[in-house]
């Protein structure tokens, strides 16, 4: 991904917060390459909402700076799931962190998560 303008202070850093954006981002294209999209599993009744997040800021990504986001599922239980994150630019680590979900209903009770998945 490319940082925007919008994406940065005034001191031309990302704000902090925008790097969960980032990996929300990536999660989702996560899914749609296994062939899960978060959209489908949301229509058949399964959400996976963030628990815990926790993000380590390394170095500063910059305006128009080429991002790769990589994830991986770091555990998959029968109702939770985890995945961690590393954002880099070019060969520097910028940002590692990790998100913790449980699997619900629409209805917010827990549930098993899909066996597809």
């Amino acid at each position: 991904m490319r940082v925007i303008y919008s994406h940065c202070t005034l001191g031309n850093h990302v704000y902090y917060s925008r790097y969960l954006d980032f990996v929300e981002a990536a999660r989702g294209e996560f899914h749609r390459e296994i062939g899960l999209p978060l959209l489908a599993l949301q229509e058949s009744g399964c959400l996976f909402p963030v628990v815990e997040c926790s993000l380590s800021y390394l170095k500063p990504a910059r305006y128009d700076d080429g991002l790769e986001i990589s994830l991986w599922i770091s555990h998959l239980g029968p109702a939770r799931l985890n995945y961690e994150y590393e954002i880099m630019r070019g060969e520097a680590r910028l940002v590692q962190g990790c998100t913790r979900h449980v699997c619900v209903t629409l209805s917010e009770k827990p549930r098993r998560i899909p066996e597809e998945l």
